[in-house]
């Protein structure tokens, strides 16, 4: 076995002994958030529009705010509360037991991956049953259509957690935020246009600039390659649900492509130049032809 697949193997069996550790000495505090209970869960305007399952019942709840921006009303106030508590009682947990816990990503010091504490079956439920439908619409081109797997988590921002969170992109196709609560004041969402890994850090056009103030409850979606970042969160707490939704077929065509024009700004901003300049560059020689050709006549 070549010595990468070997290394692998390795990890994922690690990781799956670490997670069956937490899983088999964690005491749950809300049962009923481990499996799927959609009527509990969502706002009754979110069911609504999944099951007429069309782009004009999506609509009808979401606003675009900017594009590729989508926002609206997703859960329940009593779900949010008890995934907080569950949270709570899970860093209790932890505390009490010093047991070290691996953190959701590389920018953050706090918060918890829902999957490793026995949430990856509800978790994967609400990635195929309630975004997928709305990916498939929205955002095709990135494998919206094709989502396979997930990485879910809570951020806990506050002046004895994490405060704000730098200019980035999310290791996802597909990212769903959402504002559990609790009272909090800053922690607004920047947004700053759609880059493949070539322009990431290129500069920002004024049409690309969105600011988003979290509401409890209120569910953001967008492509994980829309550069964004938190501001600080001033005073108070706020904890987000994060769900990065990913897609295998569309991570491995991207290897072959060179040109992601289909959602990068940047590489469609150069499509269109080079087009121009060829345009530009073919009017010029017809010119130069009739010219040569008006000269040959007389």
């Amino acid at each position: 076995m070549p010595l990468r697949i070997t290394f692998v193997f390795k990890q994922l069996q690690k990781h799956r002994e670490y997670r069956q550790k937490i899983i088999s000495n964690y005491q749950r505090l809300h049962h009923e958030l481990y499996n799927m209970h959609a009527a509990n869960f969502f706002a009754p305007s979110f069911l609504k529009a999944i099951s007429e399952n069309t782009e004009q019942g999506f609509r009808s709840i979401m606003s675009e705010p900017s594009p590729g921006i989508f926002t609206f009303e997703m859960l329940q106030p009593r779900f949010c509360e008890m995934l907080q508590a569950e949270v709570e009682n899970f860093e209790k947990w932890v505390h009490e037991t010093k047991f070290r816990i691996m953190r959701p990503n590389t920018m953050n010091k706090y918060g918890c991956v829902l999957d490793d504490f026995g949430m990856e079956t509800m978790l994967n439920k609400l990635m195929e049953e309630f975004i997928s439908p709305i990916a498939k619409i929205f955002f095709p081109e990135v494998g919206g259509n094709t989502l396979d797997a997930h990485h879910g988590f809570v951020l806990e921002y506050g002046i004895d957690r994490d405060v704000d969170l730098g200019f980035h992109v999310d290791d996802s196709e597909v990212t769903l935020n959402i504002c559990l609560g609790k009272q909090f004041t800053g922690g607004e969402l920047f947004f700053r246009g759609v880059r493949c890994e070539n322009h990431v850090n290129s500069e920002t056009k004024p049409t690309e600039i969105y600011d988003y103030t979290h509401v409890p409850g209120q569910a953001v979606l967008h492509r994980g390659r829309h550069r964004h970042g938190a501001r600080a969160t001033t005073s108070g707490s706020r904890i987000n649900l994060l769900l990065w939704c990913r897609s295998s077929v569309f991570r491995e065509i991207r290897k072959y492509q060179k040109d992601f024009s289909s959602w990068c700004a940047d590489c469609q901003r150069n499509k269109k130049e080079k087009k121009r300049q060829t345009v530009a560059a073919i009017k010029l020689e017809l010119l130069r032809k009739d010219s040569r050709e008006g000269q040959t006549a007389t």
